[in-house]
C-alpha cells in the first residue's frame, strides 16, 4: 500500500512537471562567426506562440516541458529543439546554409522562393479562379468590381474563412475579415498578413487590398502552416495572403515627405577656402531607410541623410580630458570609391555623464493620438517604448503627459519618476482617434514644462509623432515660426518619429532642428531600447548648445572639398562668430562624425570645374604651413549660457596610417551615395562596399555594423 502510494505521488509529480509552464531563455549565434543573430523567429511549434531575438542574440519565451522550439532565420538552416524538464537557458548555434541563399529573393522580411524548395502548406490560386472569363467579365462587370478580393478565396482555398463582421452599433462592416483555419477564435485580431508583389503590408492598409481589380491579378497564394512565420516573422503567425500582380508593381499610396536634399558639390579652396556648418547628432534617417529596406520598399533619395547614416554607429573616439565638454579627432586617408581624392574625417566625442549626475528632469511627454496614429508600428509601439524610458526615471525627475488629436489636453500631471505605476497606467489608457491638432499640443506642452521649470535642470519636451499635422497650425513654415518661439524658453526637445506611409520626416526634422532639440525614427522595440535605453543620457540631455564647425583648407595642399551630407545644417561662413545663429546640440555620451572629399593639389579630376583667373582678388598661395592640410574651428555654448567658447585644431598630412572606424564609416557614406545615385561615386559595386565594412567591422558588442552589413546583401537582393 505504501509502494502504491509513493508511485501515485511520483506520477503527480511528474506530471505537474510536464504541465507546468517555464520561461526558457537563450542565445542564438552563427556556427562560423560566432557572432549572435538578432531577428531569429522563435516559435512554439504547432502554436502561434513566438517571439524574436534581441540586438545581442537573446530571447525569452514562456513554454511547457515537451514543446518543440523552432529556430528559423533567413539564409540558415532551421533547427528545432525539445523543451525538457530542468532545463531553462537553450543556446543555439545555426549554420548558414548556402543553397538557401541561393534561392532566396530578400526584400525586407518580403521572401521569394521556388515554390519546390517551400516546405510548408501552400495554396496557389490562378489568375483565371481570381476573374472571371472575359465573356461572363463582360456582363458581370459591376459585380465583379466589387467583389472584393477576400471572398473570393472563400471556398477556393481550403481553410479560408470569411467572417461578415459588423461594428459596435451593428453596422456591417464594408471589407470583410479573412481568417485562415487554424486560430482559436474568429476576430479582426486573427486577420492574417497581405503581401501584394512581395511587399508585407501594414494593417492600416488592408482595406486598400480589396480595392485592387481581380483582373490585374497573376496569382494569390495562402501560407497556413505556422513554418510560414520562417519567411515574414510574428507578423504571419496567423497566416499570409501572398497576391501577386500581372506588373508584379502594385503600390499602396505612399504620403510620406521629405525635405529635398541638394547634394554638397565640390568647392574650389582658392574661391571658397571656409566650409561651416552646423553638428548633426539625429539617426533618424539610418533607422528609417533600415525600414525601407527591411519592407522591400523603393527608397526616396531625399529620406538618404549620409550624415545621420554614419553617425548612427558608434566609433572608438577617447572621452574629452579638460574643461571642455567634447574631445575632436581627426584623420586623413584613402577615398574608396575614387582613387584621385583623399577623404578627411573629423569626429566629436562628447563627455559622458552618469546617470546619478544628471541634474532632475523635468519631462512633458507629448504623445499624438490621432486617427493616424492607429497601427501597430506607431501609438501601441510608442507606448512600449516609453516604457523604457519610464523605468529608467529617478524619483527626483517628474514627468507629465500631453496628448493631440483633435485637441490637446493633459492626462497626467507633473508626477515623480518614482510614481512609475502611475506614469504606466496614463500611457495604457491611451488611445487613438480623431484629426492631428500638433500646434496646440505644442503650446500645450512648452506652457506646462515652463511652469515646472528646473533651474539647472533638464527641461525638455519629448513629442512622439508620424508628424502629420492636419489642424491649425500644420506647414513646415508654420512649426519652423512657432518652435523658434519655444526654444527662447530654455526647454529643449527631442522629436521621436513612428510609423510608415504617412511620416512627415520634413516637419520633425523641422521642429528638431529649429528648437534646440534632436531627432530619432523608432521602428522597432530594438531601435527603442537603444535610443531611450542605452542612449538615455545622450537622447535627453545636453552637454553642449549651439555647436559649429568651420573648415579652413590649406591651398597649397587641397584643390578642392565637398562636405558628404550635412546639407541641411549648412551655415553661412559669417554664421560661424555670430552667437545669435542657432545649430545642433550635443548629448551625453554622444559622438559626431563628418567626411570631407578633398582634390588634392596636382590632381586632374573631371569634377574640378574651370574657373577664370580674378582680376581683382589676389588668390597666391601661402606656403609658409607646411603638412598642415587644415584647420578646423569649434563654437560651442553650455547649456544655460548664451556666449559661445572656441577651440581650434590642426591636421597634418605626415600620418596616412587610419583607423578601422575611418573605412567602416566610409563604407557607411559610400551606401549611402550609392542609394542616392550620387554623380560622384565612380565606383558603385556593392559587393566592393560590403567587403569594405566587413574588413572593418571590428569591435560590434551591439550588432549594429553586422546588422548593417546585412541590410547591404538585402538591398543587393531587391
Amino acid at each position: 500500500m505504501k509502494s502504491l502510494h509513493y508511485f501515485m505521488m511520483f506520477c503527480l509529480v511528474v506530471g505537474m512537471s510536464y504541465a507546468q509552464e517555464l520561461t526558457i531563455t537563450g542565445t542564438v549565434t552563427d556556427k562560423d562567426t560566432g557572432e549572435t543573430l538578432p531577428g531569429v523567429n522563435v516559435v512554439i511549434l504547432g502554436t502561434t506562440t513566438g517571439t524574436n531575438t534581441d540586438f545581442d542574440g537573446n530571447y525569452s519565451i514562456k513554454a511547457k516541458v515537451d514543446d518543440v522550439l523552432e529556430f528559423s532565420f533567413v539564409g540558415y538552416t532551421t533547427d528545432k529543439i525539445k523543451v525538457e524538464i530542468g532545463i531553462s537557458v537553450i543556446d543555439v548555434v545555426l549554420m548558414g546554409d548556402a543553397a538557401m541563399l541561393d534561392e532566396v529573393v530578400v526584400t525586407a522580411q518580403a521572401v521569394k522562393r521556388q515554390r519546390k524548395v517551400l516546405g510548408y502548406s501552400v495554396s496557389t490560386i490562378s489568375a483565371e479562379s481570381v476573374s472571371k472569363p472575359r465573356s461572363k467579365r463582360r456582363k458581370n462587370r459591376r459585380k465583379n468590381r466589387r467583389k472584393q478580393i477576400s471572398r473570393q478565396l472563400a471556398g477556393t482555398v481550403p481553410g479560408v474563412t470569411i467572417s461578415n463582421s459588423t461594428n459596435n452599433s451593428g453596422v456591417p462592416i464594408t471589407t470583410s475579415p479573412v481568417i485562415i483555419r487554424g486560430n482559436g477564435t474568429i476576430s479582426s485580431s486573427n486577420q492574417p498578413l497581405y503581401v501584394v508583389d512581395g511587399i508585407p503590408l501594414d494593417s492600416k492598409d488592408v482595406a486598400k487590398i480589396q480595392n485592387i481589380n481581380p483582373n490585374k491579378i497573376s496569382d494569390v497564394k495562402v501560407l497556413k502552416d505556422t513554418n510560414a512565420t520562417a519567411l515574414y516573422g510574428s507578423r504571419a503567425k496567423n497566416g499570409c495572403i501572398i497576391i501577386t500582380t500581372h506588373k508584379g508593381n502594385y503600390k499602396i499610396e505612399n504620403n510620406e515627405s521629405y525635405e529635398e536634399i541638394v547634394e554638397n558639390n565640390f568647392a574650389k579652396v582658392t574661391t571658397s577656402p571656409l566650409s561651416t556648418f552646423s553638428i548633426d547628432v539625429d539617426k533618424a534617417s539610418y533607422s528609417n531607410v533600415r525600414r525601407m529596406i527591411n519592407n522591400g520598399q523603393q527608397i526616396p533619395a531625399d529620406a538618404v541623410k549620409i550624415e545621420e547614416m554614419i553617425n548612427y554607429f558608434d566609433y572608438d573616439y577617447k572621452q574629452p580630458i579638460g574643461d571642455h565638454p567634447f574631445a575632436i579627432h581627426t584623420e586623413y586617408g584613402n577615398t574608396p570609391w575614387n582613387t584621385d581624392t583623399k577623404l578627411v574625417k573629423i569626429g566629436l566625442k562628447g563627455k559622458e555623464i552618469p546617470m546619478d549626475q544628471i541634474p532632475a528632469s523635468n519631462l512633458v511627454f507629448l504623445l499624438d493620438v490621432s486617427g493616424s496614429m492607429n497601427s501597430p508600428k506607431k501609438l501601441p509601439l510608442l507606448k512600449r517604448a516609453f516604457k523604457l524610458l519610464v523605468n529608467q526615471l529617478r524619483e527626483k525627475d517628474k514627468v507629465s503627459i500631453v496628448v493631440y488629436a483633435g485637441a490637446a489636453g493633459m492626462v497626467l500631471k507633473p508626477t515623480s519618476g518614482a510614481n512609475k505605476n502611475e506614469i504606466n497606467q496614463a500611457l495604457n489608457n491611451l488611445e487613438a482617434g480623431g484629426s492631428t491638432a500638433g500646434g496646440a499640443g505644442i503650446e500645450l506642452a512648452y506652457k506646462i514644462a515652463q511652469e515646472n521649470f528646473i533651474k539647472e535642470g533638464n527641461n525638455r519636451v519629448i513629442l512622439a509623432t508620424d508628424g502629420d499635422f492636419n489642424v491649425g497650425m500644420s506647414s513646415d513654415k508654420d512649426m519652423k515660426t512657432l518652435i523658434e518661439e519655444k526654444r527662447k524658453s530654455g526647454v529643449f526637445l527631442t522629436c521621436l518619429g513612428f510609423g510608415m506611409g504617412n511620416y512627415k520626416d520634413s516637419k520633425i526634422e523641422i521642429l528638431a532642428d529649429k528648437g534646440n532639440g534632436n531627432h530619432a525614427y523608432i521602428d522597432t522595440m530594438q531601435e527603442a531600447q537603444r535610443i531611450l535605453g542605452k542612449e538615455f543620457g545622450g537622447t535627453l540631455y545636453t552637454i553642449a548648445k549651439d555647436v559649429k564647425i568651420q573648415v579652413e583648407f590649406n591651398p597649397s595642399k587641397v584643390q578642392a572639398y565637398r562636405l558628404i551630407g550635412y546639407e541641411n545644417r549648412m551655415l553661412q561662413d559669417e554664421d560661424f562668430v555670430d552667437d545669435t545663429k542657432d545649430a545642433g546640440e550635443l548629448g551625453s555620451g554622444h559622438t559626431v562624425t563628418a567626411l570631407y572629399e578633398v582634390i588634392p593639389v596636382g590632381v586632374k579630376s573631371k569634377f574640378l570645374k574651370y574657373i577664370p583667373e580674378l582680376k581683382y582678388t589676389n588668390t597666391k598661395k601661402n606656403k609658409d604651413f607646411g603638412d598642415e592640410l587644415l584647420t578646423v574651428k569649434f563654437r560651442y555654448k553650455k547649456p544655460q549660457e548664451k556666449k559661445s567658447i572656441e577651440l581650434v585644431h590642426i591636421l597634418n598630412v605626415d600620418n596616412y596610417e587610419v583607423s578601422k572606424d575611418f573605412n567602416f564609416a566610409a563604407s557607411v557614406a559610400w551606401f549611402g551615395m550609392k542609394i542616392r545615385k550620387s554623380k560622384y561615386l565612380v565606383k558603385d559595386n556593392i559587393n566592393d562596399i560590403i567587403a569594405l565594412a566587413k574588413e572593418n567591422k571590428s569591435n560590434d558588442p551591439q550588432g549594429y555594423r553586422a546588422e548593417f552589413i546585412r541590410l547591404m546583401n538585402s538591398h543587393q537582393a531587391l
